[in-house]
């Protein structure tokens, strides 16, 4: 644990900052992040490591969360977040090398602190994806066409004075498994914590997202200096920094969400720009014309404070600000490249996605 970058508090607000940004709408909630972070940087010198200084045959686990972020029955407490870590000690005999987090979000981005200060295990910046992804398959890191490869997948959330606290541990392929944990969130109010798909530093460095959460936190870091002055400035630095540009600039109208499946989906239109969710942005257009197309990064601010605002803290009357860069310009993994997985997300948002990423 004495290797790496030393994470403190203003590394923790700038990795929720830029976290929530590069979460794309999605990646969960920067308050719960900055509460369960904020106790692992007060707790020990909470590192984070560079993959290149693990072992190349280290097991990492995978840490994330699944669920729909504006689930009002949504609970979790920092203790599930362990939890999930000795659920899965207890049901696999493995060593353990180091922790990685599943994606780039507001939560997300910090996902892996508290389990790394508890268990003082390596907290490794190699994110299954440097953007946040609907599904769990899509932070695979494309484990799921390795037909062999049988996952463990351990979980717990839920409000037990409401008898909604569920926790178990699954074994099987990444697709099933997956599925099957989406149905515990959906039982636990929405959300749960989970720890899954143990692979090799070796592997990760070849198909993770490898440096997003020191890349969350410089971009964190950038916009947080533009704010110092006003948002337009930090909406500038912004589109510089991640060569993005700004589609809209309105008040919110025909505002829609549903939760469905586990999942938060949705449309708003913001100056003319209509854009999709399925909990992460997934399309912007303009008069049939498609201005940005997941994976690449759409995102919504608070016109008025600059404040980075995910599809769960929509609604409608809002003035906002839609940002966008290509996904050329941010931390990807494989995932975002397989076609099968994008086609997934279409007839959930009614929009064509693989015919723009061509």
């Amino acid at each position: 644990m004495s290797k790496g970058v030393k994470l403190d508090k203003k590394s923790l607000e700038y990795a929720i900052l830029g976290g929530t940004i590069l979460g794309g709408g999605g990646g969960g909630s920067p308050e719960k992040g900055d509460e369960f972070a904020s106790i692992a940087v007060n707790y020990t010198d909470l590192r984070l490591v560079d993959i290149n200084d693990i072992d190349e045959d280290a097991l990492l686990l995978t840490v994330s969360l699944v669920g729909a972020p504006n689930a009002k029955d949504k609970w979790l407490y920092a203790s599930d977040f362990a939890r999930t870590i000795e659920l899965f000690k207890n049901n696999c005999d493995i060593k353990l090398g180091g922790i990685i987090t599943n994606e780039n979000g507001g939560e997300a981005t910090v996902n892996g602190w508290l389990q790394s200060a508890l268990t003082g295990l390596p907290l490794v910046d190699a994110p299954c994806n440097g953007r946040a992804h609907p599904t769990g398959v899509m932070g695979s890191m494309n484990l799921h066409k390795e037909k062999a490869y049988i996952t463990t997948q351990s979980f717990a959330g839920g409000n037990p004075e409401t008898g909604n606290y569920v926790e178990g541990v699954l074994k099987g392929t990444i697709e099933h498994t997956s599925k099957l944990v989406r149905m515990a969130a959906v039982e636990a109010g929405g959300l749960v914590a989970v720890a899954r798909n143990p692979v090799t530093a070796k592997y990760a460095k070849e198909n993770a997202a490898v440096g997003a959460i020191t890349h969350a936190i410089e971009v964190g870091k950038v916009y947080s200096k533009g704010l110092e002055e006003c948002p337009e400035t930090a909406m500038n630095e912004l589109c510089t920094f991640l060569n993005g540009r700004v589609l809209a600039k309105g008040k919110v109208t025909e505002f829609e969400i549903r939760y469905e499946g586990g999942f938060d989906v949705g449309r708003a239109l913001i100056d003319g720009v209509e854009i999709t969710f399925w909990n992460e942005y997934m399309t912007a257009e303009k008069q049939g014309q498609r201005l940005a197309t997941f994976p690449d990064l759409i995102m919504t601010f608070d016109a008025k404070t600059g404040t980075p605002l995910t599809s769960a803290m929509m609604k409608n009357d809002i003035e906002v600000v839609v940002f966008a860069t290509g996904k050329g310009n941010i931390k990807l993994s494989k995932t975002m490249g397989e076609e099968e997985l994008i086609a997934a997300c279409e007839p959930i948002v009614n929009k064509e996605l693989n015919k723009y990423n061509k």
